[in-house]
C-alpha cells in the first residue's frame, strides 16, 4: 500500500520538533493553586489577539463552547444557533445533560443565520415558554465545509441579539482559519460577540487545548464552570507551550492548509457525480456530495483508504477532508491522482 495521507482533521498533527523543545522548556506552576506562568502567558496572548479582556485556557473546544453556555445561560434557558453547528451535533448534547439548556435551531444554506430569519424568533416572557438568553454561531463552519461567514450578516445578527438582551458567543474553533482566509483581524471577527472559543489543536497543530475570552467579570465566572467540569489543570505550562507556540508562530502558515484543500477541490470537482457542498473550497475543508447513483460515502472512504488516503464520511453522501502542517504539497497532489483514479472506477 501507498503511503498513509491522514485526511480525516487537522487535530491529527503532531508537534513539530520547535514545539516539543517549547513544551520541554516551558516554565510551569500550579495552575489551580495559584499561577502556572506559561498559561498565563498563552491565556494574556489570545485575550490580546481576539480583543478581550481575559481569556482562561481549557483541554477541550467542547469544553469551551459548554462552559460558555453555562455562564451565559441559568438552567431551564433557550439558545438560539445554527441547526448544523458543531455545538449541537459534535458535543453529545451537554448543554442538556450538564446545564439544562435547550437549543433553538435555525437551518441555514451555507452556515450564515439571517437578520430576517431571527425575527421569526419572537421572544416572549410567558411562563409557558424557556426564557432565550443566547445567540451562538460557528466560525469557520465545519459541516459547511470550512466556510466562512459573512461579516456583515454576523454582525447584524448580534445587533438583533443585543436589542433582545441576550448574549452572544462564537464558536471560533478555527477563526485563525477565517482571518487567514479574509485577511481580517482577529478582533475584528470577534468583536461582535460577548465570548469566544478557540482552539489550539485544530489548524494551528497545537497538541492540546482551547481557550475562552470575555470580559474579566465573565472568565471569573468561566473558571468555575470548568472547575465543576473538571477542567482546571495543575503544571499545565506544558502544553500550553505548544499552543503558545502555534499561537506564535503558525497562524500565518494557514494559507497553505488552504491552497492544498483548494486543489483537492479541483480535483474532486473534476469528477462526475461528485460536487463540493457549499459551492466551492474557502479555508482548510472541504465535504463533497457524491451522486446516489454512483454509490455511498463510505464505500468510497473504504475504497480511498485502502490506496492509503484516510477521510471521513460524514453523512449518506458526504466526505470530509481537512488540510494541515503535516501534509505536504506532494502527497496532496498524489491524493489528487488518487482520488480521480478511484472516481472513475467507482
Amino acid at each position: 500500500m501507498s503511503e498513509i495521507i491522514d485526511l480525516r482533521s487537522d487535530t491529527v498533527t503532531k508537534p513539530t520538533p520547535e514545539m516539543r523543545r517549547a513544551m520541554a522548556d516551558a516554565p510551569v506552576g500550579d495552575a489551580v493553586i495559584d499561577i502556572d506562568p506559561t498559561v498565563q502567558r498563552l491565556e494574556e496572548l489570545t485575550a490580546e489577539l481576539l480583543g478581550k479582556e481575559a481569556a482562561v485556557y481549557m483541554p477541550s473546544g467542547s469544553m469551551t463552547n459548554q462552559v460558555a453556555l453555562r455562564t451565559h445561560c441559568p438552567s431551564g434557558s433557550e439558545f438560539i444557533c445554527e441547526a448544523d453547528c458543531h455545538v449541537f451535533h459534535y458535543e453529545q448534547a451537554a448543554f442538556a445533560s450538564l446545564s439544562g439548556l435547550v437549543p433553538r435551531l435555525i437551518a441555514t444554506d451555507g452556515g450564515t443565520i439571517r437578520r430576517e430569519q431571527l425575527d421569526a424568533c419572537v421572544l416572549h416572557d410567558d411562563e409557558h415558554h424557556a426564557r432565550t438568553r443566547l445567540f451562538c454561531i460557528e466560525n469557520t463552519h465545519n459541516r459547511w465545509g470550512g466556510r466562512i461567514l459573512d461579516q456583515s450578516s454576523v454582525i447584524s445578527a448580534c445587533q438583533w441579539a443585543r436589542s433582545h438582551q441576550l448574549k452572544t458567543h462564537l464558536d471560533g474553533a478555527r477563526i485563525w482559519n477565517a482571518a487567514a482566509a479574509t485577511g481580517m483581524d482577529l478582533a475584528e471577527l470577534a468583536q461582535p460577540f460577548d465570548s469566544v472559543s478557540v482552539c489550539f489543536s485544530k489548524g494551528l497543530g497545537a497538541p492540546v487545548g482551547s481557550a475562552l475570552a470575555g470580559s474579566v467579570e465573565f472568565v471569573r465566572e468561566a473558571r468555575r464552570g470548568r472547575k465543576l467540569f473538571g477542567g482546571a489543570m495543575r503544571q499545565a505550562g506544558i502544553i500550553a507551550a505548544g499552543a503558545l507556540y502555534a499561537l506564535e508562530n503558525h497562524r500565518e502558515r494557514l494559507v497553505e492548509d488552504h491552497a492544498a484543500a483548494q486543489r483537492l477541490g479541483d480535483a474532486i470537482a473534476e469528477c462526475q457525480g461528485f460536487r463540493i457542498r457549499g459551492g466551492g473550497v474557502q479555508t482548510n475543508m472541504l465535504i463533497f456530495e457524491i451522486d446516489p447513483d454512483r454509490g455511498g460515502a463510505g464505500d468510497f472512504v473504504a475504497k480511498l483508504r485502502e490506496n492509503g488516503i484516510w477521510c471521513f464520511a460524514i453523512g449518506p453522501q458526504a466526505v470530509r477532508m481537512v488540510t494541515h502542517l503535516d501534509v505536504s504539497v506532494s502527497q496532496i497532489e498524489q491524493a489528487c491522482r488518487i482520488m480521480q483514479r478511484v472516481a472513475a472506477d467507482f
